[in-house]
């Protein structure tokens, strides 16, 4: 048998599109920046995972390091936008249950890069960078105000508006106090507690504000006992039994079950 018999057949190579070759050095810089700051992560290393040359990485992104993170930051956010989307099906508080779960998952495997992000200590920041962070938030908003019956083409008014960013505020800062605590409490436990928060939210703003409580109107019929609002309600009369004594003169507190 000659040498070239006893050789293995070689391997077609096979070159690769404009996007799918963009695509595979985004996917290389966002494996590095999921786990470190942007501004720690070189072009030579992002060349090394996606097993190309520094130069080509230049071809693609010319503007360097600065437009390669912005780049893969949009696609992260792309990413991210998708794990608020949720089909408008089924009790409200189990679909942001289902959201949160994405949401979270993502903080998880991502989260030496979402902190840099979100904090904006990397020296990779720029008004552009805060631009797509603001989008995510946008955008995050309008889903969950979907889930409330308020989505594109209705008017949730301002206070309901407002009660919804700032939980999407509340859910960022309990992202990075998580990540602080090395992901502590489990991730189940802290997703419950900011559906608790996000019940309790909206309960204490539409007991003020008369558009928020016809939306709160309009989707407690669709709420279950063993889901998330009924598990609250459960735990929550007991409590509100003992604060009967605040009350004014002649009303008491009615508890149904």
């Amino acid at each position: 048998m000659t040498p070239a018999a006893a050789a293995p057949p070689t391997r077609a190579y096979r070159r690769l599109s404009v996007e799918e070759r963009r695509t595979q050095l985004l996917g290389a810089a966002l494996t590095l920046f999921a786990h470190r700051a942007p501004d720690e992560v070189s072009l030579d290393e992002v060349a090394t995972v996606a097993g190309v040359s520094r130069p080509l990485v230049y071809r693609y992104f010319p503007g360097g390091r600065q437009q390669l993170y912005e780049a893969a930051l949009r696609s992260a956010a792309e990413e991210l936008i998708l794990c608020f989307t949720e089909p408008a099906v089924g009790p409200p508080t189990e679909r942001v249950t289902r959201v949160l779960d994405r949401y979270l998952a993502f903080v998880d495997q991502h989260d030496a890069g979402f902190s840099a992000l979100l904090r904006g200590g990397s020296v990779a920041e720029t008004s552009r960078t805060s631009t797509i962070v603001d989008e995510v938030r946008r955008a995050a908003a309008d889903q969950i105000l979907l889930h409330l019956g308020r989505g594109a083409g209705s008017d949730p008014g301002p206070r309901l508006r407002m009660m919804v960013r700032t939980w999407i505020a509340a859910v960022e800062a309990a992202s990075l106090i998580w990540l602080d605590e090395e992901k502590q409490p489990a991730a189940s436990e802290l997703r419950d507690w900011l559906v608790d928060q996000f019940i309790g939210l909206l309960a204490v703003t539409a007991a003020t504000d008369p558009a928020t409580a016809s939306a709160v109107s309009e989707l407690l019929p669709l709420e279950t006992a063993a889901g998330p609002a009924g598990r609250l309600a459960d735990r929550l009369i007991p409590v509100v039994g003992e604060a009967a004594h605040l009350l004014p003169p002649g009303r008491s507190v009615r508890l149904g079950r």
